[in-house]
């Protein structure tokens, strides 16, 4: 068998750069869905206690 030797020739212009830059709109919407989270989660820890005080009240 004989081995063929071949040329591969690269085309410079068809790499693309790639940007190091994140993408601001889902920084954004990462930094808004976490403030409606902790909106969330501080309403539900105020209903719980709410409700244990209520609780407490009706055991006395």
């Amino acid at each position: 068998m004989a081995k063929a030797k071949t040329e591969i020739e690269l085309d410079d212009d068809n790499f693309v750069e790639e940007d190091d830059t994140p993408d601001t709109d889902s920084a954004s919407n990462s930094k808004t869905n976490l403030s409606k989270r902790r909106l969330i989660d501080n309403y539900l820890e105020e209903r719980r206690l709410q409700k244990q005080l209520l609780d407490f009240d009706i055991e006395e």
